[in-house]
């Protein structure tokens, strides 16, 4: 991995920041792209916000760019543009938390620190046969100083990221392949035959199916066709984000419904047309499905010579490919590019 052949710390704590949530595989080439177009603290601080969104979509969490970008202006201020390789200060840090830290510090500069993530947490429960779920306080306090105990002298960083390794390869949440693991032997749990039991169950989360309504307006202009997008609120779900028209109110049941939201928005009459597509995805506890209309403006003329209401701008296809874009806003622009030549805008 790329991180590990260069471990210096603006490069671990950018890898750190990607992994979490997300698995290697799919960070990889994200990792690569993000190192070409900021290779250090000061590319990143200097940086657009909307061109940090567009290298990261599609990892989702997308608060941990913004804390990204916000920890690197921090650094420039605060640490003249070297990452700090202080506890404290490395925690204080926007985004940053004990795990970040002690794998940021203990990997590319040594520091005698623990880490725990999902990997570790695993095999330090089945290495001690902790059967309390490793979510419970009193559980991941036992866990930290488990790793704490477990440090080496020396070489902290390999320790950990062999540890993170042993879970990520070997110590399976399912079907753990004991008989290769180097430590079984001193593995309490694997003593006790407690391996498919440990760690205790984290109670799932009970998914509320929804319904929402993307509406896809249209126009002629300047010898393109545009659409009718915006740049998603602070606060709320994909902030700073780009989308198409999408109505998110829980009562909304129907496309009409929909359209009377987005006639709100722009203050004139719209107009919901046939159904061009159904995507589906899950967000936190929500599992969507979103029915994406084509639409119009009651008013044609409204459409051809109007400026869209702030934050609604008309952009054109080659716009939107430059924007930074929700997952299925992105599919949506590409249903709407594959289909280009045969989606005609509404009269």
């Amino acid at each position: 991995m790329p991180w590990r052949s260069d471990p210096r710390p603006y490069h671990v704590w950018v890898s750190e920041i990607m992994l979490q949530q997300t698995q290697v595989a799919t960070v990889l080439p994200y990792y690569r792209r993000w190192m070409e177009s900021f290779p250090t603290v000061a590319d990143l601080a200097a940086a657009d916000e909307s061109e940090l969104m567009r290298h990261w979509e599609g990892l989702g969490y997308y608060r941990r760019v913004r804390s990204m970008h916000a920890a690197a202006k921090q650094i420039m201020s605060e640490h003249g543009g070297e990452f700090p390789l202080q506890y404290d200060q490395v925690l204080a840090l926007p985004g940053v938390g004990r795990y970040t830290a002690g794998a940021v510090l203990s990997i590319a500069a040594g520091a005698k620190l623990p880490v725990l993530e999902g990997n570790t947490q695993r095999v330090y429960s089945r290495w001690i046969a902790l059967r309390v779920p490793p979510t419970d306080r009193a559980a991941n306090k036992l866990l930290w100083d488990v790793a704490a105990r477990m440090l080496p002298r020396s070489g902290s960083g390999q320790f950990n990221q062999a540890a993170m390794e042993l879970g990520a390869l070997v110590c399976l949440p399912k079907n753990p392949k004991c008989d290769q693991c180097p430590v079984h032997h001193h593995c309490r749990a694997a003593e006790l035959g407690l391996q498919a039991e440990i760690p205790g169950k984290i109670k799932r989360i009970a998914y509320e199916d929804r319904t929402e309504f993307a509406l896809i307006l249209s126009r002629e202009a300047r010898g393109a066709t545009q659409y009718l997008a915006r740049p998603l609120p602070d606060g709320g779900r994909w902030a700073g984000l780009w989308d198409f028209p999408r109505c998110t109110e829980a009562a909304t049941e129907s496309v009409d419904a929909a359209a009377g939201w987005l006639s709100q928005q722009l203050g004139t009459e719209v107009a919901a047309g046939v159904r061009l597509q159904t995507l589906r995805h899950a967000v936190t506890k929500f599992r969507i499905s979103l029915h994406v209309h084509q639409a119009a403006l009651s008013n044609a003329g409204v459409a051809a010579d109007r400026t869209a209401p702030a934050p609604w701008q008309w952009v054109s296809l080659d716009q939107i490919r430059t924007l930074p874009l929700s997952v299925t806003g992105r599919k949506i622009a590409e249903f709407l590019a594959a289909d280009d030549q045969s989606f005609l805008p509404l009269s």
